[in-house]
């Protein structure tokens, strides 16, 4: 809708302000637009309102001109005011405009009345046919219902007539299955009626039972009625003549078809076995469905299996044992016996998957077969095999290990157990039936698993009694080789005895991982598998213990030679040159001797550590994870462990107690012989004192610092310290206990002081706090025989602890008596008490 379609129409002959408008309902419709429908109304009265659009349309004319609808222009309306002056009213189109407005309002009201009079009248319409449709539906409602009604009834009637014609069919198949059973029951008396005429007459019988077109057909016949026979001979009571004379009629016929079914079933099978030469696989295969019939086939399959090649020709059993042990009289390994059962099991496994091929092919049950070939081939087969390969030792007297001992017995064991679980796997897959295979394997080996755990341990104690005859060999070959020439001189006493070796503790460890793989191996539950690991792992706690604890005594022993070497050299004082000369070699002797077993013991304990390292990390990396399954097994292994070793802890304990013994003697000696009276109390010649250590101090420290260097390098952590701080103390009181058989002068003192000093820096080296103080209060103490007697009260004000050993020290001064310095001193040793 246009502005043409807008404009108001007006009479051509009248004023503008006295027409009435016209306005059409139409122009209300659609896009309607108030402003045009405004502009269409004052175009007319209003020609400047038309022009301004069309400028804002087109664009501006020419100067301050606008063009007019006649063509003519005229000047802006300013220009007009100006021209006009103020005599023209300002807006003079108002009244037309009032006027015209009026009449628009007029003629809208009667617009608006027309449309709320066509509104009402089409609402009443609506409602009319509302009303009109509303019925229809009702009414199609109605027949809507009444036709799901008839559908209902119509399913209804399908419904009864389905079922009745069901009940029909029902009956007629009944019946006709009657009829069947009632003809096939005729044919059958008549068949059992000749089947019962005289015991053992088979000659009479049927053209049926004698036609070998219809073997099947007969064979299916006979099985029913001897199984109607039987069951019949089985309800019979003879409670009256008739029932036990029937009774013993079907015996005859029982007798006659079991004649019968016997005869047939051999015929089928000589047919089967025919066949089965020629490898006719159809007339096979169609003897074996007939044969189904008789106990299910059973003597077919049995017959099959049994005639196989690998089960009756005797050849191909002597090739198995040839293959496997190799030629009679030579020694089999275990190594050549796994790769000749691997190669002899391949054979069994390829002539097995051949077999079932032909199994499928023919028989109508092929996995019953197969269940049964693979039972033959395990119980018959490998078994033979078995019994040949695997001879149980007797425990009481093993085969000696000359012969390989019970290790080959296990070592064969776990190979053909190992290589016969794989053929189980592999002739499962190829397929087995129902037979639990692996069972069946399992029990193969039953005789042997029932003792194995004690075949275990006694192997194992036989491979540690031939490596200790082996050692003892060894030590005795070298004891005859280098014979007495330097133990004459005491320097090769421990070299006597056999030490221990780590390399031999390692072999013990590889014995029980070898043990270890065999008990996993065979044991397939957790607790099984649990209680022989730690039967295995005890067995090298003892092997492993007692081997260190014999080596640590050993070594104990070294020591105890040395040290009753020593007791024999100590001789009495008043000696000629002669006998002291010979006395001072022995000692000397003795002496090498024992600094030669401290370095033999410290050599053991440090094999000993590493032995018992070894085992420790062989049980947390290969036996914890067995135990941990089971509760409480980890636990008590590792409790056992400590309890095998605490002998060893024991043995070197006390080795360590008679080296600090064996070191305290020789620094007893060495002090002894050393360390001369002018040492202390050297002669007051005004010559400058001597401020290097004494000799006998130089011998002692040069003395602990080579042999405790074997200590230093065996020991660790707490065991170290405990004995170093032991050896400080001991040092400690033996220096003290020595130093008392000495008087001191201020000189001898300065020289004690350097001693004193020399020690001190010497067990420094041991790490040991409470032996580097008493050290530091002996440089304390030897002060007083420095000081003038007037300032030794002063020296104990800072270190009360030591005026015991001052008050001791004090009596070794030189000037003692002369300074009365026991009345001088009385007051601190009473105030210290």
């Amino acid at each position: 809708m246009g502005k043409e379609r807008l404009m108001p129409e007006r009479s051509k002959s009248s004023s503008v302000s006295n027409l009435p408008l016209i306005l059409d309902i139409d122009d209300f419709k659609g896009d309607f637009s108030f402003d045009a429908l405004f502009g269409n109304l004052v175009n007319e009265l209003l020609p400047s309102f038309q022009e301004e659009e069309a400028d804002t349309a087109g664009g501006h004319g020419l100067g301050g001109t606008e063009a007019l609808p006649n063509g003519h222009a005229r000047a802006s309306s300013d220009a007009a005011k100006f021209a006009q002056g103020d005599s023209i009213p300002l807006f003079p189109e108002v009244d037309a405009l009032l006027s015209l407005f009026k009449d628009s309002c007029k003629e809208l009201i009667d617009l608006r009345k027309q449309v709320d009079g066509k509104l009402y009248n089409l609402k009443k319409e609506v409602s009319t046919q509302d009303a009109k449709h509303r019925k229809t539906l009702t009414e199609l409602e109605k027949g809507v219902d009444g036709l799901f009604d008839s559908f209902a009834r119509l399913d209804s009637r399908i419904s009864s007539v389905g079922q009745t014609a069901a009940k029909i069919g029902d009956h007629l198949q009944s019946a006709d299955a009657q009829r069947e059973t009632a003809s096939q029951t005729i044919e059958l008396v008549k068949y059992l009626m000749e089947f019962n005429s005289s015991p053992g007459d088979l000659m009479e019988l049927s053209p049926l039972f004698s036609d070998d077109s219809r073997v099947a057909e007969a064979a299916s016949i006979a099985q029913k009625l001897r199984s109607f026979a039987e069951e019949d001979i089985a309800r019979a009571v003879p409670s009256v003549v008739g029932s036990a004379t029937a009774s013993r009629g079907l015996e005859v016929a029982v007798a006659n078809l079991q004649e019968y079914c016997n005869e047939l079933e051999n015929r089928l099978l000589s047919r089967f076995d025919a066949a089965s030469q020629r490898r006719e696989l159809s007339t096979m295969s169609e003897c074996a469905k007939i044969l189904s019939q008789f106990n299910r086939g059973s003597s077919a399959m049995q017959h099959y299996v049994a005639t196989r090649p690998m089960f009756i020709d005797v050849e191909i059993m002597n090739s198995d044992t040839r293959l496997v042990l190799g030629d009679q009289g030579s020694q089999a390994s275990p190594s050549n016996v796994a790769r000749g059962l691997s190669s002899l099991y391949k054979e069994i496994t390829d002539t097995v998957r051949k077999e079932a091929a032909t199994i499928m092919a023919v028989f109508p049950s092929p996995n019953d077969v197969m269940s049964i070939l693979v039972q033959r081939v395990l119980e018959q087969r490998v078994t033979a095999l078995l019994d040949k390969l695997l001879v149980k030792p007797s425990l009481v007297n093993p085969p000696p290990m000359e012969e390989g001992g019970l290790l080959l017995y296990l070592r064969m064991l776990a190979v053909a157990y190992e290589k016969t679980q794989e053929l189980a796997r592999e002739l499962r897959a190829v397929g087995c039936g129902d037979l639990d295979v692996e069972g069946l394997t399992e029990s193969l080996f039953s005789s042997h698993m029932d003792e194995y755990p004690e075949h275990e341990q006694a192997s194992l104690g036989q491979l540690y009694q031939a490596k200790l005859d082996e050692l003892r060999a060894e030590n005795q070959n070298v004891s005859d080789s280098t014979g007495t020439i330097g133990r004459s001189k005491g320097a090769s006493v421990a070299s006597s005895h056999q030490q221990i070796s780590v390399a031999v503790v390692t072999e013990f460890v590889r014995w029980n991982e070898e043990a270890l793989t065999r008990c996993t191996l065979f044991s397939s539950q957790p607790a099984t598998l649990a209680a022989n690991v730690k039967a295995v792992f005890t067995c090298l706690l003892d092997q492993v213990s007692q081997y260190i604890t014999d080596g640590l005594e050993r070594a104990r022993d070294s020591l105890t030679e040395a040290a009753t070497m020593r007791e024999r050299f100590v001789l009495g004082t008043n000696l000629s040159r002669r006998v002291a000369a010979a006395a001072a070699s022995a000692a000397e002797a003795a002496a090498a001797a024992g600094e030669s077993s401290f370095r033999s013991f410290m050599v053991a304990v440090q094999r000993c550590g590493s032995s018992v390292a070894i085992v420790q990390q062989y049980f947390a990396n290969s036996i914890s994870r067995l135990l941990l399954p089971v509760d409480g097994a980890h636990a008590a292994s590792c409790e056992e462990m400590a309890t095998a070793m605490s002998s060893a802890e024991g043995a070197a304990y006390k080795g360590l107690q008679q080296c600090i013994e064996t070191v305290m003697a020789e620094v007893e000696r060495l002090l002894s012989a050393e360390q001369k009276a002018t040492d202390y109390r050297s002669p007051d010649d005004g010559m400058a004192p001597d401020h290097r250590p004494t000799n006998a101090c130089t011998r002692v420290v040069a003395y602990l610092s080579r042999v405790l260097e074997a200590a230093f390098t065996a020991l660790e952590g707490l065991n170290k310290q405990a004995f170093l701080t032991e050896l400080g103390n001991r040092l400690y009181k033996g220096l003290l206990n020595h130093w008392q058989k000495f008087t001191f002068n201020p000189s001898g003192g300065l020289r004690l002081k350097r001693d004193i000093t020399e020690y001190g820096e010497f067990v420094r080296s041991f790490n040991a706090p409470s032996v580097d103080e008493k050290f530091e209060l002996l440089g304390i103490l030897a002060n007083v025989f420095i000081v003038a007697p007037e300032s030794l009260s002063s020296l104990f004000e800072g270190t009360p602890s030591i005026r015991k050993d001052a008050q001791r020290f004090i009596q070794l001064r030189e000037d003692y008596k002369s300074a009365k310095l026991a009345s001088r001193l009385s007051s601190l040793w009473s105030g210290s008490g």
